[in-house]
C-alpha cells in the first residue's frame, strides 16, 4: 500500500512538472504613425527578436529572454529597454514624436518608463559644453553629472536588480565618456599637422585615398554598423550633406566594420540610402589611419583642409550646432 501511495504521488508530481510552464516575457506595442511593420529587439550575445505587426495593427510576442538591457528598433529610431521573464509589458508610442510619446504599462513598466525619462533628460544635457571644457572644469561637471544620474535611482519602486544593473551600466558609460574626453585632449595636439593618408575600399568600387580628395575640405565620420551612437548621427549627417551640397567639401564615412562583415556593411548603406563617400577600413580598429588618429571610441569625426592639414582631429558631430559654425567659418574664408 505504501508503495502504491508513493507511486501515485510521484506520478502527480511528474504530471505537474510537465504541465508547469516556463516564465516568458510578454511584450506588446501599439504604435501610431509607425515607421515599419516590424519591431526588432536586440541584445548581447547576438540576441535578435523580430516582431511582426498583426491583423489588429499591434505588435505582440511571448518569448524567453535573459534579464538585462536591450535595444528596440522600429525602422527609424532606437530606444532602450529593460526586459526579463515574467514581465507583461505594453508599449504605447506615436512614432512622429519619438521618445516624448513613449510610455509603458503592465509589469516592468516602472523600470522602462524610468529609462525613457532618463533618455529624454540625457538628450537635453549639454554634452558639448562638458567635452569642450578644460580639464579642471570637465572633472567638476563630470562629477555633478554622475551624482545627478545615480541619484535618480533612489526611487524605491524600482526593482533592486534593475538598480544594480543600471548603476553598473551607468558607471561604464560615464567611464567611457571620460576616456573619450581624454582622447579628445590628445586629438587636439594633432591639429595643424599633416593628416595621415588612407587608401580604403570604396562601396562604389575600387579604392579611395585622402590624396584623391586633395583640394577639398574632407569631413570624415569614423563609424560602424553595430554602433548605436553612430547610427543616431546618420539623419543629422544627411542634413549636413544636403546643406553643403555643391560646396568645396567631401563627406567620407569610414567604417571600421570587419572585412568579413562587408556584406552587412554594403546592405546597411543601401537600406539607409547613405550618401557621401562610403569606405571600409582594411583592418577595422587596427587600420593604420585609425591608429594614427588614436581612435579608441566611435563615432569620431575629423575635418581635414584642402592641403591635407588637420583642422580638427576631433570635430563636432553632425548633431552639434557648432559643426555648422565650423564649416561656415572655413568654407567662407
Amino acid at each position: 500500500m505504501k508503495k502504491l501511495t508513493y507511486l501515485l504521488l510521484l506520478s502527480t508530481f511528474v504530471s505537474f512538472a510537465q504541465t508547469e510552464k516556463k516564465k516568458t516575457l510578454n511584450f506588446s506595442a501599439k504604435i501610431e504613425n509607425r515607421n515599419s511593420d516590424t519591431l526588432k529587439i536586440m541584445g548581447k550575445n547576438n540576441f535578435s527578436k523580430i516582431i511582426t505587426i498583426n491583423k489588429k495593427g499591434d505588435f505582440t510576442a511571448a518569448f524567453e529572454i535573459e534579464e538585462g538591457f536591450y535595444q528596440l528598433y522600429d525602422g527609424k529610431m532606437y530606444a532602450q529597454l529593460y526586459l526579463k521573464n515574467g514581465y507583461d509589458l505594453v508599449l504605447n508610442m506615436d512614432a512622429k514624436t519619438e521618445y516624448e510619446s513613449i510610455s509603458y504599462k503592465g509589469k516592468g513598466s516602472v523600470e522602462n518608463n524610468f529609462l525613457i525619462k532618463s533618455s529624454i533628460e540625457s538628450k537635453s544635457y549639454d554634452y558639448d559644453t562638458l567635452l569642450n571644457s578644460d580639464e579642471e572644469m570637465f572633472n567638476k561637471l563630470f562629477e555633478e553629472r554622475k551624482t545627478k544620474v545615480l541619484a535618480n535611482l533612489n526611487d524605491k519602486s524600482l526593482d533592486k536588480v534593475f538598480v544594480e544593473n543600471y548603476s553598473k551600466d551607468t558607471e561604464q558609460s560615464l567611464n567611457g565618456l571620460k576616456s573619450y574626453y581624454m582622447q579628445t585632449l590628445e586629438a587636439k595636439k594633432m591639429n595643424g599637422s599633416a593628416s595621415p593618408d588612407f587608401n580604403f575600399e570604396n562601396f562604389k568600387g575600387g579604392t579611395t585615398s585622402l590624396t584623391d580628395l586633395k583640394g577639398k575640405y574632407v569631413y570624415i565620420d569614423v563609424w560602424a554598423t553595430w554602433c548605436g551612437p553612430c547610427r543616431a548621427e546618420i539623419p543629422f549627417l544627411k542634413e549636413v550633406e544636403e546643406k553643403y551640397e555643391g560646396k568645396n567639401i567631401s563627406f567620407v564615412s569610414l567604417s571600421i566594420d570587419r572585412v568579413s562583415d562587408r556584406e552587412k556593411w554594403s546592405k546597411f548603406i543601401i537600406e539607409k540610402e547613405l550618401g557621401g563617400i562610403q569606405l571600409l577600413a582594411e583592418a577595422d580598429w587596427k587600420s593604420k589611419f585609425v591608429q594614427d588618429y588614436k581612435i579608441n571610441g566611435i563615432p569620431r569625426f575629423i575635418l581635414i583642409g584642402p592641403n591635407g592639414e588637420i583642422i580638427s582631429a576631433d570635430a563636432p558631430r553632425p548633431s552639434s550646432t557648432s559643426l555648422v559654425e565650423l564649416f561656415d567659418s572655413v568654407l567662407n574664408d
